[in-house]
């Protein structure tokens, strides 16, 4: 028999969790269950299309024969417009050579961890964070884990990361992050800046600067008082340590519409622009095109308004029904929504018996009981490299239906009820 043994990344990379899931949250709706599938970091297109003129622009854009390669860094028209985009929206000046574009923030984020992390390399981020301990094992980085906690909404402090700064490649965060929904307080940021711009200060010009990745794909996205803040404005010398990622993927619902992009000092993109020419993840000629029209569009405010309350909406209402119960004494808890499309839940059902007298022992036990009695299904924290114990989920409205939200929450108290 040949040996089916392949390369020790092959071998080592674990699968996503969440699709792990989704898969048998599918089995059971191809079964006829009806399931609240509130699992998947997207959107379902029948309520969150994305704009009808930009989907004009897209169809346009293709009858005009835009299907060629685009330049490796993206069309200049793209960049010039995401330059104008980000300058009157942040306040952040960048040139067309400091932007690159790709098909979303995937291979950009990947691009950023190949063309700065070594083997051995300090990797530092927060969990839960989205797929940041893939990307450190694709690099093969050492792993440097900040675990969090509710008391800062989940997001990394300045204090907790300060002791792992000496000798680290890159410190790679998101605010508004993914799962949590939570955003990054100013003073924090700015103490996390000053950190970075102290260490690269007392390191040598030959010796490798520590990076900042700043994954802001959700920035536009942010409800009542919360406000979006970014390193470079805080601190201008940021700009030479720091790679946005950024895109139209939750801006514009457009997931599958594939255009990100990063902004960076231009040594770092040009190496990002190579190593993304190789693999070849190109956005498409068209989406390209007609984003960068779209961007200059008057209808994008409009669009922003009636998208950010709808998502808003949602995860109130659902968050509204979490506090009720936890105030009836069920063990649920939530954190008050900021941004993105999440809502971080707590449901801490470890040790509780089912009507059948079996132990809830884990908390991979919980989330099937929440799944098969509640049919609900949520992703667990542990699927973000947060501790396999952890009761801490991420609820994610980018497919919810209002009108469901009531009855959604009848079936979660009455799967509690059930429980001793």
């Amino acid at each position: 028999m040949p040996s089916d043994k392949l390369s020790t990344l092959a071998e080592t990379l674990i699968g996503s969790e969440i699709v792990k899931l989704g898969n048998e949250i599918k089995e059971k709706i191809r079964q006829g269950q009806k399931i609240y599938n509130y699992t998947i970091g997207d959107f379902d297109s029948s309520i969150f299309p994305i704009p009808a003129e930009l989907q004009l622009l897209i169809t346009e854009a293709y009858k005009q024969g835009y299907t060629t390669y685009p330049p490796a860094e993206g069309l200049a028209e793209l960049r010039q417009a995401v330059s104008q985009f980000l300058q009157q929206r942040l306040g952040l000046e960048y040139s067309t050579n400091e932007i690159l574009i790709a098909a979303g923030g995937r291979p950009l984020i990947y691009g950023a961890y190949r063309a700065i992390v070594d083997k051995g390399d300090k990797v530092i981020y927060p969990v839960p964070s989205w797929n940041n301990n893939h990307y450190t094992h694709f690099t093969e980085g050492t792993h440097i884990l900040i675990e969090t906690t509710k008391e800062n909404n989940f997001m990394p402090t300045a204090a907790e990361i300060k002791p792992h700064v000496k000798g680290a490649a890159l410190l790679a965060v998101c605010s508004p992050l993914n799962p949590t929904g939570t955003t990054f307080p100013k003073d924090e940021l700015e103490a996390i800046c000053d950190l970075i711009i102290e260490e690269n200060n007392s390191r040598g010009s030959g010796e490798k600067k520590l990076y900042l990745l700043y994954d802001q794909i959700y920035w536009t996205l942010t409800y009542a008082n919360t406000r979006h803040y970014n390193p470079v404005s805080l601190r201008p010398a940021m700009k030479d340590y720091t790679i946005f990622i950024d895109g139209i993927s939750k801006a514009f619902a457009a997931t599958g519409v594939r255009v990100g992009w990063s902004m960076g000092p231009v040594h770092l993109i040009n190496k990002m622009k190579a190593i993304n020419s190789h693999v070849g993840a190109w956005s498409p000629m068209a989406e390209q095109y007609a984003t960068a029209t779209y961007l200059q569009s008057p209808d994008v405010d409009r669009y922003f308004s009636h998208f950010k309350s709808e998502v808003e909406l949602r995860l109130t209402r659902i968050y509204n029904g979490f506090m009720d119960l936890k105030k009836q004494g069920f063990p649920v808890d939530a954190v008050v929504p900021q941004a993105a499309i999440y809502l971080t839940v707590q449901i801490n059902l470890v040790g509780k018996k089912t009507a059948t007298g079996r132990v809830l022992a884990q908390q991979a036990d919980v989330t099937s009981y929440l799944l098969n009695e509640a049919q609900l299904a949520i992703v667990p924290f542990s699927a973000f490299g947060a501790p396999a114990s952890s009761a801490w989920y991420r609820l994610s409205v980018g497919t919810c239906k209002k009108e469901e939200i009531g009855e959604m929450l009848q079936k979660l108290k009455g799967a509690l009820e059930r429980l001793s």
